[in-house]
């Protein structure tokens, strides 16, 4: 596994999502490392992901209430365990789930395993609200992948903060999570 500063130079077997992503990033100016691997799923993996692009990669939660009203993608650190009680009450909503796979391809254009704040540049109508957590905002970098699971992107939280999220139309709340029994 390599790092490779920017989008790749053959973009040949690369999904439609990925390189809309890259050229999203580059018109807004957006400096960012990428790493190509094979799908991570299990931890072991994700370590090794995180020590070549040197920022340990973002949890990202696509969750939503019970009456499915209200959607939201939660960023944050992957060490930290979710207790959706500790979220729901920070948000006040009800008790919140994990939404269904369907609303994550219609309003992120992503699929389970490659949920990411990526996404929200497909989310033209604003139907997820962003939740971050302040030990991700206070990271110098985030770590995410560019809505598919076989590579992951390193940038400046600023850049994410500043450019990227404005330029999708979506705000966020911080929220802290404890995450401990």
């Amino acid at each position: 596994m390599e790092l490779y500063k920017g989008r790749p130079d053959d973009t040949e077997g690369r999904l439609l999502r990925e390189i809309r992503t890259y050229d999203y990033l580059d018109d807004l100016g957006i400096e960012y490392f990428r790493t190509d691997h094979e799908a991570a799923n299990n931890m072991e993996a994700c370590n090794v992901i995180d020590k070549v692009l040197g920022v340990i990669i973002c949890k990202n939660l696509f969750l939503c209430n019970r009456q499915k009203t209200s959607f939201y993608l939660l960023m944050m650190p992957g060490d930290k365990k979710f207790k959706t009680k500790e979220l729901s009450a920070q948000i006040g909503s009800a008790r919140l789930s994990f939404a269904d796979p369907e609303d994550m391809l219609k309003y992120l254009d992503i699929e389970p395993g490659s949920v990411s704040i990526m996404g929200l540049m497909n989310d033209k109508e604003n139907h997820v609200q962003l939740l971050i957590d302040r030990d991700v905002l206070e990271g110098e970098y985030i770590g995410c992948h560019p809505c598919v699971c076989t590579s992951s992107l390193k940038m400046k939280t600023a850049d994410v903060v500043e450019k990227f999220l404005p330029a999708t139309g979506h705000s966020y709340k911080e929220v802290y999570l404890v995450g401990e029994d």
